[in-house]
């Protein structure tokens, strides 16, 4: 890892996620957006764990490939139910799959971070886990909150700053915007790291 103390390069997420883009809008700090152009395809041996870091870095790199000279965030997001890995259910059928699935169960969802600059050399990575107990759901319950909410962009279908939190009993991590989708307080580490002034 090699730091840089330039103060002006350009903040820039590589994410689509638009819960990703408000939670930045919390720094009050000027930063663009451009999608990163990665397959998330899994690996055949790969963990929930592994495939959150791998696909961070992957799209952190994707993005610096074209704006070396920009700080770039990567981040992705896993759902791990006893190893299983949960993504974006993507529609109805699916996520109500995934919420039976999980029904009773703790999960951990892995979300991932990095940060890298090409032009400095600058590359760190973390990961906040997440430890959700989710409630034992009726059927009826996954598919009125399915209807009101269509959570089929987030991994594991649990959209947790909206009504998502009543499927749950309890949320445990040390990052407290990380089960959004950006762990704040770590991309302030890095970001400050990177050279980045925040304040």
């Amino acid at each position: 890892m090699t730091s840089s103390t330039d103060k002006n390069r350009t903040v820039i997420l590589g994410s689509t996620s638009v819960y990703r883009r408000e939670l930045m809008t919390r720094l009050r700090i000027p930063f663009n957006v451009h999608a990163p152009d990665v397959d998330e395809t899994a690996f055949s041996d790969e963990s929930p764990l592994q495939l959150a870091q791998r696909l961070a870095l992957a799209k952190a790199n994707a993005v610096a490939q074209k704006f070396p000279e920009s700080v770039v965030i990567g981040s992705d997001q896993v759902a791990d139910l006893h190893g299983l890995a949960l993504g974006k259910p993507g529609n109805f059928d699916r996520a109500t799959l995934q919420l039976r699935q999980m029904r009773g169960e703790t999960v951990i969802f892995h979300t991932a971070i990095a940060v890298v600059c090409h032009a400095t050399g600058f590359s760190m990575q973390d990961c906040a886990a997440i430890h959700v107990v989710f409630r034992d759901l009726s059927d009826d319950e996954i598919t009125a909150y399915l209807l009101a909410e269509t959570p089929y962009d987030c991994a594991g279908s649990a959209k947790s700053e909206g009504l998502g939190i009543t499927l749950l009993s309890s949320i445990n991590n040390d990052d407290p915007t990380a089960l959004v989708g950006l762990p704040l307080i770590r991309t302030c580490h890095m970001l400050r790291a990177a050279g980045v002034k925040l304040l």
